[in-house]
């Protein structure tokens, strides 16, 4: 078996206990994600099985979307609703949205961000909320990432002493939106975080196309594989190139071939099949993984 499954992931599990339990319904190990969730983020999580393993770096590349919550009047351990409180904020009941929607719009383009302690990226070997847990601080590395949206997608709701709206975020990789949350509400000179997120799309699968564990498990059950893509949409975010005949015998050989663009790294398709992905070396592309 092999291929790619857009996975509709539940709150309360991690990526890696979505891999778990799919090992367990399609009967077979090798079974990677393309991209981690927090526990309590819901949304679409890339799957790849068999071969499709060999994509798993290449769908983690590509930009993904999210919708959620921000609340504005507390900030939390974690910068979204299931840390402590640690900070509160009186919210003037005058905020004007136009305000909330010019300063959002400042976050777009590229971008340093720190990395928040209760997060899993790796310092001497320790991950962040280790080092969170034990009331240690340790200076974190600074990230580039690119904000292509962050914008407001409902009216500004009172509730209890705060402030809630909804948003969306189109994003490159490794960018924290819980930050963004947190960093809209500084300038805003008020406590915030992030109170509620799904991912809508990740490595070119939506939401709309996505399974949840329990109608895969049917599925499989009933004998289907409709949820199964072919391997080539684990390369839908790199620019494509059409081979000829004669270039895909050269690259099954192993062999290099002329580049005809710029593109640092393509997916070289024959007659809609996926050959391998090329990386441009000079004048010339290389294989960099063969995959007929």
């Amino acid at each position: 078996m092999e291929g790619i499954i857009a996975v509709n992931k539940a709150a309360g599990m991690t990526s890696h206990d979505v891999v778990g339990r799919l090992r367990r319904i399609l009967k077979t190990k090798k079974i990677g994600h393309g991209g981690t969730l927090d526990p309590q983020v819901t949304g679409v999580l890339p799957i790849a099985v068999g071969k499709a393993t060999r994509l798993i770096e290449y769908m983690q590349d590509g930009g993904k979307v999210y919708e959620g919550e921000i609340t504005l009047g507390y900030a939390t351990t974690t910068e979204d609703a299931w840390g402590d409180i640690v900070e509160r904020s009186e919210v003037p009941k005058d905020v004007d949205s136009e305000l909330i929607d010019q300063l959002m719009a400042e976050f777009q383009g590229e971008m340093e961000q720190v990395p928040p302690m209760y997060s899993a990226v790796k310092v001497n070997g320790r991950k962040l909320y280790e080092y969170a847990r034990a009331g240690e601080e340790v200076e974190r590395p600074i990230r580039q990432v690119t904000i292509q949206e962050f914008s407001r997608q409902s009216d500004l709701r009172w509730e209890e002493g705060v402030l809630r709206f909804d948003f969306r975020v189109v994003c490159s990789k490794g960018t924290y939106v819980r930050t963004l949350a947190v960093d809209l509400g500084n300038k805003l000179g008020l406590a915030s975080h992030m109170s509620r997120l799904v991912r809508t799309q990740s490595a070119g699968l939506t939401l709309a196309e996505s399974y949840s564990l329990e109608e895969l498990e049917k599925l499989v059950e009933e004998g289907q594989r409709t949820f199964l893509l072919p391997l080539e949409y684990g390369a839908s975010t790199l620019p494509v190139y059409e081979l000829s005949a004669e270039e895909a015998q050269e690259l099954q050989f192993g062999r290099w071939i002329k580049a005809v663009n710029q593109e640092e790294r393509v997916a070289a398709f024959y007659q809609g099949k996926l050959v391998a992905v090329l990386e441009k070396k000079g004048d010339s592309w290389k294989p960099h993984k063969v995959f007929v």
